[in-house]
């Protein structure tokens, strides 16, 4: 199990560095397994489309975050007794081995990145992000393929009457749209019995409605910007503030460069973790705190170093963990990072953010030029 997760946190720390606009080649994809739809007209895929999209979040359900904001558990324990409703407990959310991601811009690619280079492994993949382009099934993903029409009609109805039927007068009686997919997705992996699911930030973090899930096998913040300001705040600090709101007691953190501002505020995120996870499980070191990453440049030199907060250098190879409490700058070998294939193909299943890199010479292709360039 714990080279399995070494393998997951690699391939989050290879996808957060690549994720630039690089294109190649499509993975194999394996099959969806081949469970009874339901057959009546009545819940054919367009109807449950139509009957999700009456769940759309409105105006008047954005100002109610807002003044919730304040008290992150008033709507992460709504989003748990809807997961209560549905037939999950939080524990059984603890089965999956999920990769967390958050950030402003780029984590969709990183979370594509991501899933492109685990499923590379043979790895059964579960994917979940928003918006969705084209169709709502692209926000659930099996293998990097969109759910089909008919596992999403059943999954919709199935977890719709579930709700349906636990309605009672002191509670609504269904989630808003996003909510409802994020609940829906959990239900999917879940059933469709895969081997890790990428799980991407819908806003925020802290408050966001993924945020139930207890323990990811690694977590990872995108590069931070402006967003959302009503909702997160009004400076790129508050809302880094948000994001390491994701951060679990025990479970690496890896983030890409940062402005220092922002920088710092994840940091001490990390370390407040850290610190709660100490004084809670006294005794157990490593497993209390938050061991915390920083992705250095896509395309280093040559070598395997790292950086201390204190400027102590060292060597260490990609994907072994740092000491309780330090904050690392991780620098990949040249063997364990991407060279991208020459051709522009986009990958499909990932509609066009995502690619599957293959792990051979210390190269990669820029986009569009035909000029190959050195790590």
């Amino acid at each position: 199990m714990s080279r399995a997760r070494s393998h997951l946190r690699a391939a989050l720390f290879l996808a957060a560095a690549s994720a630039r606009g690089v294109t190649t080649q499509v993975a194999a994809r394996r099959g969806l397994s081949a469970w009874p739809v339901p057959q009546e007209p009545s819940m054919e895929y367009q109807d449950a489309v139509r009957m999700l999209n009456t769940l759309q979040t409105n105006a008047g359900y954005l100002e109610q975050v807002k003044r919730q904001r304040g008290d992150p558990q008033t709507q992460l324990e709504a989003m748990e007794l809807y997961l209560a409703r549905s037939g999950l407990q939080v524990e059984d959310l603890d089965r999956l081995n999920i990769i967390h991601v958050t950030g402003t811009k780029g984590k969709g690619s990183t979370c594509a990145f991501t899933e492109c280079i685990l499923r590379s492994y043979g790895l059964k993949t579960g994917f979940f992000s928003s918006p969705h382009l084209v169709q709502v099934r692209e926000r659930i993903r099996i293998n990097g393929q969109p759910i089909s029409p008919e596992l999403f009609t059943k999954y919709f109805w199935h977890l719709y009457h579930r709700l349906e039927e636990t309605k009672d007068g002191s509670c609504v009686s269904m989630p808003p749209y996003f909510r409802f997919l994020t609940l829906m997705a959990f239900h999917v992996f879940l059933q469709e019995k895969v081997d890790l699911a990428v799980v991407e930030v819908g806003i925020g973090g802290a408050y966001d409605c993924t945020n139930i899930i207890r323990k990811p096998v690694v977590c990872g913040v995108s590069s931070l910007g402006i967003d959302h300001t009503s909702l997160l705040g009004d400076t790129v600090e508050k809302i880094a503030w948000q994001k390491g709101g994701i951060f679990k007691q025990g479970v690496p953190a890896f983030t890409v460069l940062q402005p220092e501002g922002p920088l710092a505020v994840l940091r001490d995120r990390a370390q407040q973790i850290s610190v709660l996870g100490s004084r809670r499980h006294p005794g157990q070191g490593f497993c209390g705190s938050c061991p915390w990453h920083l992705c250095s440049s896509p395309h280093p030199t040559c070598g395997s170093g790292f950086g201390t907060r204190s400027g102590r250098a060292g060597r260490r190879c990609c994907g072994a963990g740092p000491s309780p409490g330090t904050w690392t700058v991780r620098t990949p070998p040249a063997a364990c990072r991407p060279a991208f294939a020459g051709s522009a193909r986009r990958c499909r299943a990932a509609s066009g953010r995502a690619v599957a890199p293959r792990f051979e010479s210390c190269s990669s292709m820029l986009p569009g030029t035909g000029t190959r360039r050195p790590c």
